[in-house]
């Protein structure tokens, strides 16, 4: 029920700093304005309802004359004061709008009766009588105000219900709430104990501090004294102790009344709910009153929502419709799972429906009967899900264009265990950020225990498969618990070509308490209600699970077996449209862009200078630099400066040195993608410059490569080849593939690849074509030491074939191993180039091997000599470093001493080397 613990958050504070402003005698009447907007004036009030104290805030905006209302809910464990924003943009838009804490929330006092009809809901028609008398509010009749309620979880569920009690209502639009509170806690028979627990643990925490009654100074809010709060109309008695927030917490049902707070123990203690709490639960639903509800309806439901499905609001929408009601349905990315709300997008469109339905302005557009949010892939510019709107021009139900999917499969067996634990698990309420919204793109947290589940697998789909609506299947369960029945858990997952990727749509599961089931007993299962597409190739599986970590499954060990008898029957709402995705602005905005530039070049009179002639002795030369450099427009320094190095076929040439040092400037100017102040680059002979045909023999993988995650690596690589527009024979996608060792995982979404895998097939890319000169760009950057240990190999066995790579990384291990040639850089400059053995073997370090073992005593003798700064012990001998002696000395001196000496040679890492490099240059 939109859960909010306690916490000193800014509203928290910001509410503190009010009280002490009223203690101080300047009062809660305040203006609220932007530099654009109009200001919004605001009134905090307490109004006495039957004893009851129930804290308010009363928002209008600028202007004359009466306005409708609405009445403006907030979720369950939060205040008045999480709806404050809505309310002001309400009251800008020409409404006036009242916003409360319920009974037992925020400032207000009483117990908390789940939206009880003769407290809660009866505190509605009080607020209603309240706006009756306002002088700002529109009426339809002496008392009756135009009026529309709306808001979110259990602000919804108020909405609704006030709709059914109070034929005063005019327009509701209700979101992510219930229709039937004893469905949705207690489903199909089987109690959802992770959510009610945490539903009841936020009723029972302490209240926040008691209301300050207002005392506005504007004639049209006249003053209610300094110590009581202003009676409602109707209401009589002053609110007593008992009823206060602290003292509500004292006892152990905190601020429950005592008959909810029976009822939750009971079920806790059972798991089975009894017949009295479904009742209970029901006569404070929405469905208890759904034959009265007349009023126009939008009603917004969550797709990641485990706690109020979209079977909910199925059921509000047909009872409505059947009401005679205008009804709208929508069902957003996000809820009580998390995901995205689309806040701003939900607030406009109830701002257009309470314009249609209370203003009476038939102008307006309200939307399309139905919409669904799907996710549209991944925004490439900031990583985020993308959403696109599908509708209809009618609410196509959970049920519309049903397709068989025939399930193979045996009778299968399974186990209830001991405890019911350990859990499977489906949805984890409120965690992840919305996992849930993610199941399209790959992301998911479904976990089901080997013994403990059957499953039944559909063949794979030939073609996409949209599934819109609540799935069925009828199956055949049987039972050896003792009372003969089960408690099942019903899902359907989305599975991969390659059975590994097993994503659970929403993370949504269907319990059900099968009674009667010792001989075997069929029934037909109603599955969660979802939006989701089977992508071709991949195919449905239908598991039904011995437990679930949300639910409360039987404690006594049983076997259940379960049998297919019907083919899945999948609903795919064909009416229902997606809309084209908007175009990003660079697809109009680039042209324009450009015909800007062009207009500049001609205006300017730029002229491209001619590119140089072709040197025949450089033919055969992969790459030579002469004189390189490269200052950036408002830099203090260059870049790159005078380098100059070249590069032979069948070299693996490795481009280091620290951040700063110009390696990814080269590499760019190398690729022609920047141009160099100074100098030239050829490639084969052929001096670079941007578009240059010789960059067709060249590969390259810099600063990390992009796919279509929906894409398969297949998929990707031809794109990308017909991207070049050179010819499809040209590719030689096979020996690419082959050489960067992907295999079968080439056929599968790249949204599933790991790190490495998508590193390898950045490599493939790069080599399509099968380029004479690769260049990579930290090609093993997040990859394990067996996935780099697979790129060493992938790049000398490319260099084996008379190509030649250049790879630019900081992991000197890794470079020491796979290149055969260096170029160290350091502020622009080069510092040295040569073979990787000239570089690490120049340094004053030598490795001794020895005959025997190197005992401590040798150890120190040695390190005593005189030319020697140290001597310690290596695998094999001594490493000893030289400080002023040479190698010809040291032997003489250590067979003097009688050292069993086998060989002396240079010994010094790539690591040293590149340090005392670089130190030097530094000095």
């Amino acid at each position: 029920m939109r859960l909010r613990f306690p916490r000193w958050g800014p509203s928290r504070w910001a509410a503190v700093t009010a009280v002490l402003a009223v203690l101080a005698g300047a009062g809660t009447w305040t203006a609220v304005a932007t530099d654009e907007a109009p200001p919004v004036h605001r009134a905090d009030r307490a109004l006495d309802m039957d004893g009851v104290r129930i804290d308010t805030s009363y928002f209008t905006g600028g202007g004359t004359g009466r306005r409708p209302a609405v009445l403006l809910g907030h979720g369950f464990g939060g205040s008045k004061d999480d709806v404050r924003a809505q309310a002001e943009r309400l009251a800008r838009d020409g409404y006036a709008v009242l916003t409360w804490s319920a009974r037992g929330f925020g400032a207000s006092t009483g117990r908390i009766g789940l939206n009880d009809p003769d407290h809660e809901v009866r505190d509605v028609r009080k607020l209603i009588d309240w706006l009756a008398a306002r002088p700002e509010v529109l009426l339809d009749a002496p008392g009756d105000p135009r009026v529309g309620v709306t808001g979110a979880s259990y602000g919804g569920a108020i909405s609704l219900l006030a709709a059914g009690h109070d034929p005063r209502v005019d327009a509701i639009a209700p979101q992510i709430t219930y229709w039937n509170l004893a469905d949705a806690l207690l489903p199909n028979g089987v109690y959802k104990k992770l959510w009610a627990g945490i539903f009841f643990s936020a009723g029972t925490a302490p209240a926040g501090p008691p209301a300050v009654p207002a005392h506005p100074a504007d004639p049209a809010f006249p003053p209610t004294g300094q110590a009581e709060p202003e009676a409602a109309p109707g209401a009589t008695a002053a609110p007593t102790a008992a009823d206060t927030p602290a003292a509500a917490a004292t006892d152990a049902c905190g601020r429950f009344t005592a008959e909810l707070c029976a009822l939750q123990r009971r079920v806790a203690v059972s798991g089975a709910p009894a017949a009295a709490a479904r009742a209970l639960l029901e006569a404070r639903s929405p469905s208890a009153v759904g034959s009265r509800i007349k009023a126009p309806a939008l009603i917004v439901q969550g797709q990641s929502d485990s706690l109020f499905t979209l079977d909910q609001a199925d059921a509000m929408a047909r009872t409505l419709a059947a009401n005679g009601a205008p009804v709208a349905v929508d069902w957003i990315a996000g809820g009580h799972d998390g995901g995205d709300r689309e806040t701003d997008r939900v607030e406009r469109r109830v701002t257009t429906w309470f314009d249609r339905w209370l203003k009476r302005d038939t102008s307006v557009d309200t939307g399309p009967a139905f919409r669904v949010s799907r996710t549209g892939g991944v925004d490439s510019t900031d990583g985020q899900a993308t959403l696109r709107a599908a509708t209809a021009d009618r609410y196509p139900g959970l049920a519309a264009g049903v397709r068989a999917v025939p399930l193979t499969g045996a009778p299968r067996p399974f186990a209830n265990p001991a405890g019911a634990a350990p859990p499977a698990v489906s949805a984890v309420p409120g965690l992840g950020g919305g996992l849930s919204g993610l199941s399209s793109l790959g992301v998911g947290v479904a976990l089901d225990f080997p013994g403990q589940h059957a499953r039944f697998d559909a063949a794979p789909q030939r073609a996409p498969l949209r599934v819109t609506g609540a799935p069925t299947v009828r199956v055949k369960v049987t039972s050896t618990a003792p009372d003969g029945s089960a408690v099942l858990f019903a899902k359907v997952y989305d599975v991969g070509p390659d059975g590994r990727q097993q994503i659970l749509p929403a993370q949504l599961v269907t319990p059900v308490r099968v009674e009667d089931a010792a001989r075997g007993r069929s029934l037909t299962l109603t599955l969660p209600a979802i939006d989701h597409e089977v992508e071709a190739g991949h195919r449905l599986r239908l598991v039904l699970a011995a437990t679930d970590l949300g639910y409360a499954s039987p404690v006594v060990p049983a076997t259940y077996t379960v049998a297919v008898e019907s083919p899945l029957a999948v609903p795919t709402a064909p009416g229902v449209d997606t809309q084209a995705a908007p175009l990003p602005w660079w697809v109009w905005g680039l042209p324009l862009l450009g015909l800007a530039v062009a207009a500049a070049l001609l205006l300017t009179a730029r002229r491209r200078t001619a590119a140089p002639a072709p040197d025949p002795d450089l033919a055969a030369v992969p790459l030579r630099i002469t004189g390189l450099s490269k200052k950036y427009a408002g830099g203090d320094r260059y870049s790159v400066r005078d380098l100059s190095f070249g590069v032979e076929q069948g070299q693996v040439l490795g481009l280091l040195g620290p951040n700063g040092a110009g390696k990814t400037t080269t590499l760019r100017m190398l690729m022609g993608l920047i141009t160099p102040d100074e100098g030239e680059i050829r490639i084969f002979g052929q001096a670079v410059r941007p578009g240059a045909p010789v960059l067709s023999r060249v590969g390259a993988f810099v600063e990390g490569a992009g796919f279509l995650p929906h894409l398969s690596g297949r998929e990707n690589l031809e794109l990308y080849w017909k991207a070049t527009g050179r010819p499809a024979e040209d590719a030689h996608v096979d020996e690419a593939l082959r050489i960067a060792n992907l295999g079968g995982a080439l056929e599968r979404a790249v949204r599933t690849y790991s790190q490495g895998m998508r590193q390898r097939l950045a490599i493939a890319q790069a080599m399509l074509g099968l380029p004479d000169l690769l260049i990579l760009d930290e090609p093993t950057n997040g990859l394990d030491p067996p996935q780099i240990r697979e790129m060493r190999e992938v790049m000398i066995r490319y260099a084996a074939g008379g190509r030649t790579v250049i790879v630019s990384s900081h992991l000197l291990a890794e470079v020491e191993q796979t290149c055969t040639h260096l170029v160290v850089m350091d502020r622009g400059r080069l510092v040295q180039a040569g073979p990787v053995a000239e570089i690490t073997g120049s340094g004053s370090t030598l490795l001794v091997t020895l005959g025997e073992d190197v005992s401590d005593v040798l150890v120190e003798k040695v390190a005593a000599l005189p030319g020697v700064g140290s001597a310690t012990r290596a695998d094999g001998g001594l490493l000893v470093r030289l400080d002023g002696a040479d190698a010809t000395a040291l032997i003489g001196e250590l067979v003097r001493l009688d050292v069993p000496v086998t060989g002396v040679g240079p010994h010094r890492r790539l690591e040293d080397a590149f340090l005392t490099l670089i130190e030097g240059g530094a000095a």
